[in-house]
């Protein structure tokens, strides 16, 4: 089905800036909304049940995922993340832009769902980068930040999935890079078709 909002599918190894992306692009452009995931981790920080994600039990979890309630779930880092069907829907079909934070596996099913869905994966400069941020976080212990690296590795050999791919080694230049992404997406003829469909019915353009 088509919605008149699109859908962005950002991926990215722990610590390559995802989250940092999407927050600075949401603050700029605010008819882009974030789909919060439901997880069964614990809060980190300043995390809060229902901004970051919903936490929920390992029991509710599997109630969801027995009810369908998922477009897509997986296991990442030894914890289960999900993405709701309907919340995605909701939002699309009132005309707004929704963006994803998730991992490639995730990723990968959302696109089998969704078509017109726009993948986007975020790569650091360098492993060594990559292991200064995680480390500078200061929220993991060495053996974690070793379990990410080597997940990181495995992730990164997906890239060629994905429709666009930004390498994070300067922030305010990731962050113009993932703006270029978001615009050029609603200029596309399919998403201007779709979003702005009274002006092409008005103007008889099947």
């Amino acid at each position: 089905m088509d919605y008149p909002g699109n859908l962005f599918v950002v991926a990215a190894p722990s610590g390559a800036g995802k989250s940092s992306l999407v927050k600075a692009l949401m603050e700029l452009d605010s008819h882009v909304q974030p789909s919060v995931s439901h997880t069964t981790r614990a809060p980190r920080g300043q995390e809060k049940h229902g901004r970051e994600y919903f936490f929920v039990s390992e029991q509710e979890f599997d109630a969801m995922v027995e009810a369908n309630g998922f477009v897509e779930w997986a296991h990442v880092h030894n914890h289960r993340y999900g993405t709701s069907k309907k919340a995605i829907e909701d939002r699309m079909s009132q005309g707004a832009d929704v963006i994803l934070e998730i991992d490639f596996q995730g990723a990968v099913q959302i696109k089998r769902i969704f078509a017109n869905a726009i993948s986007i994966f975020i790569l650091p400069p360098n492993w060594e980068e990559l292991r200064s941020r995680l480390e500078r976080r200061g929220e993991d212990s060495a053996e974690v930040i070793e379990l990410r690296l080597k997940n990181a590795a495995v992730e990164v050999a997906q890239v060629a999935q994905f429709d666009f791919v930004i390498i994070n080694e300067l922030f305010d230049r990731a962050l113009f890079d993932l703006k270029a992404i978001i615009h050029s997406q609603r200029l596309k003829f399919s998403a201007q078709r779709r979003a702005r469909a009274d002006t092409f019915k008005a103007l008889h353009i099947p």
